[in-house]
């Protein structure tokens, strides 16, 4: 078995993109077999080298290795030349010299007249000769059917007379999708060619080129597309399309390869997968023919299950740059690491654990106004001198020492324990919600907890 991914670099490799490329490793890993990387970059206008790396980064970061490649169809046009020749010098396919203009007439003619808007076949007789303006066209068979055994939606006919006489070489000399990619794909040895359901109906062209140039048609599998919770295709306005956004979001890689799996394949009421687990499941029938409609609360859900889940090592190395972007210093590792363990569980995202845990970093308090006008007031302000003159004392300072040290004071001062508490935690985070103060407090240290607490003194002596 030899499967492929072959996205264009012409932008961001995209979540539809990236399910494709996770469905065929899987399929490939599943079975032994073999997976190719092929950059179709015939497209001089739009193919860019930055698109590509961003691909290769993207499918780096999802952790889907390729065993070949990447190939780049741009350095193949040699050979795609070639075979446009052979099938010329077979008949099956000819020069065509009708304008851009021409053909936009026909197909509004055409259109007005209730007819498919399909190529008229005006040269498909003059033998004409390669000229600066020509394209090749491809001779499609005018009558039979051409079937297609889809590995997911079961087979599909076309009639040949619906068919049109595409063109397969431009008349910059680069071949067209349809025909570079049959090609490519033949002379690989792909076996089992998977990929969005947009492309059904550029098969039985793709089929038809395959039989013309004598090459074993592979086998398909087209996978449904992915819809928007307004079922509309999948767009920037239901939330980032592109996958290294979602690494800019703090979204962890097994989070979006769990995720994009489930979009539109099953197993049982199973939710949470691992690679291995994937791996051994993952198979083609499951696949539903029905589009996967995209729920960012579902993956916003995982991601929070990962981070949770993430080993203290990888969790302190994924976070830590989101931390140095804000440029806190986490030279400290043992330090940082005990904050982003007790971030973790509130967090879903990377994003929002650097963001929630900026106090442990930061001498000055960034107070959410809310809390600092019901805390940091002269009515608490004693719970907090208190604190202050009292904890260096505390010889158990530990999460149940301190705990015990903030409900003696609760009890000496005829007060509720979470009214100190409270008042602390927003002297130390800024915040009414926080993970516990206890906890925070340990991390912090003494001296950091006491310089935060006297700062928030005199932000109230001040007036606020």
């Amino acid at each position: 078995m030899r499967t492929r991914f072959a996205p264009s670099p012409t932008g961001f490799l995209h979540i539809g993109g990236a399910r494709t490329a996770l469905f065929n490793w899987l399929y490939t890993r599943r079975h032994g077999g073999t997976f190719v990387l092929r950059i179709e970059d015939t497209d001089q206008l739009r193919s860019t080298d930055e698109s590509t790396r961003a691909i290769l980064d993207a499918m780096t970061w999802l952790g889907l290795n390729w065993d070949e490649g990447p190939y780049f169809q741009a350095e193949r046009v040699v050979v795609h030349r070639q075979m446009v020749q052979k099938l010329i010098d077979e008949g099956k396919a000819y020069y065509c010299t009708c304008s851009s203009e021409d053909l936009e007439a026909k197909r509004k003619k055409a259109m007005a007249e209730g007819r498919k808007p399909k190529y008229d076949g005006a040269c498909r007789e003059k033998g004409l000769r390669r000229s600066p303006d020509s394209v090749v066209r491809f001779r499609c068979p005018e009558m039979g059917v051409t079937v297609m055994h889809d590995l997911i939606k079961g087979n599909i006919s076309f009639n040949n007379e619906e068919l049109d006489d595409l063109i397969i070489e431009r008349a910059d000399g680069y071949p067209t999708y349809n025909f570079a990619v049959v090609v490519d794909d033949a002379q690989m040895g792909i076996t089992h060619v998977i990929r969005g359901d947009d492309h059904v109906n550029n098969t039985p062209k793709q089929i038809l080129i395959y039989e013309a140039l004598g090459y074993e048609v592979p086998l398909f599998g087209h996978v449904p597309m992915i819809l928007g919770s307004d079922r509309a295709r999948l767009s920037k306005r239901h939330g980032a399309t592109s996958v290294m956004a979602y690494q800019e979001m703090g979204y962890l890689p097994e989070a979006l390869v769990n995720y994009l799996v489930r979009l539109g394949w099953s197993h049982g009421d199973q939710e949470i997968f691992t690679i291995e687990d994937l791996i051994h499941a993952f198979s083609l029938e499951a696949v539903g023919k029905s589009p996967a409609i995209f729920n960012p609360e579902k993956l916003l859900w995982l991601n929070q299950h990962y981070i949770t889940a993430c080993p203290e090592e990888k969790l302190l190395a994924l976070v830590t740059p989101f931390w140095e972007r804000k440029e806190f210093d986490v030279s400290d590792r043992r330090y940082a690491a005990l904050a982003a363990e007790n971030l973790r569980t509130r967090s879903k995202t990377l994003v929002e654990m650097a963001d929630s845990g900026a106090f442990y970093f930061r001498e000055e308090v960034d107070y959410d106004p809310e809390a600092a006008a019901k805390f940091l007031t002269t009515e608490y302000v004693g719970y907090l001198e208190v604190v202050a003159e009292r904890l260096p004392g505390v010889a158990n300072y530990t999460k149940d020492g301190i705990e015990a040290f903030l409900r003696s004071l609760a009890e000496e001062r005829g007060t509720k324990l979470k009214w100190i508490a409270q008042t602390v935690r927003v002297a130390l985070t800024g915040r009414t919600v926080s993970p516990g103060i206890d906890e925070i407090m340990v991390i912090l240290g003494k001296e950091r907890v006491i310089r935060k607490i006297r700062r928030a003194i005199d932000r109230i002596r001040a007036g606020g």
